[in-house]
């Protein structure tokens, strides 16, 4: 059985019963970082397997390794450094080899960056589309918002601390004043939430450094969300 155990995002308290016992009676822990993994193993008291890491690079070869596990009979559990291995994650492929050799697998649920995110933002959602993260070459940053552009659907995206200024200026370029939020560090002890339109929350990341983990959420094609709705008061900071 091949069991994709999703870890938390920060807060250690979210690792499910479900995950930790597929975590302690693994035979083989496929991970990304196999020190990140063995130090939230060491967190719950579980003596150290087999480890393997399982990141992008090396997902061929080590998904061959993996499948003879499995064929051996052994339990393997596949994980990531948080939330769910196959979301922004190499991951998904091997689920896709599973699920096309028929080999059994099962999803235990947990934290997601993704959905902890949505939610924070106070935008709609009803529906929702997940881009990890955009590109930084200013041309390709361009397209990846005009994809968007006419859609009504909540954007929700990764991206690097560094590089959070440069992609809400071209989402406002692009999509014009909408509201948003910048989500950081989320369900850590720094746990932020940065509200208001793309215009509002540009000069609060512009040439500043920020620590952790970042999300953006943007508001989709709605009139409701965007600054000509003079009915809609912005969501408030915090």
């Amino acid at each position: 059985m091949l069991h994709i155990v999703a870890t938390p995002i920060g807060n250690l308290a979210d690792l499910s019963p479900r995950a930790l016992d597929a975590l302690k009676t693994a035979d083989l822990i496929a991970c990304e970082d196999t020190r990140r993994t063995w130090g939230l193993l060491s967190a719950f008291n579980i003596p150290r397997p087999e480890m393997i890491s399982y990141r992008q690079g090396n997902e061929e070869r080590t998904g061959d390794i993996i499948f003879q596990a499995l064929q051996a009979g052994r339990a393997v559990a596949l994980c990531s450094d948080g939330g769910y291995p196959g979301i922004s994650d190499p991951g998904y492929r091997l689920i896709r080899r599973a699920a096309k050799e028929k080999v059994a697998f099962d999803i235990i649920p947990g934290a997601s960056a993704v959905d902890i995110a949505l939610l924070s933002s106070g935008l709609s959602t009803s529906s929702f589309t997940f881009k990890g993260f955009p590109p930084r070459r200013p041309g390709a940053l361009r397209r990846f918002f005009e994809e968007e552009k006419a859609l009504p659907h909540t954007l929700v995206c990764f991206e690097s601390p560094f590089r959070i200024a440069p992609s809400l200026k071209a989402a406002l370029e692009i999509l014009g004043d909408r509201e948003a939020a910048v989500c950081i560090e989320l369900t850590k002890a720094h746990e932020r939430v940065v509200r208001g339109f793309l215009s509002e929350l540009i000069p609060q990341f512009d040439g500043k450094t920020v620590k952790g983990e970042v999300a953006f959420v943007i508001a989709g094609d709605n009139p409701k969300f965007a600054r000509e709705a003079e009915d809609d008061a912005p969501l408030a900071a915090e």
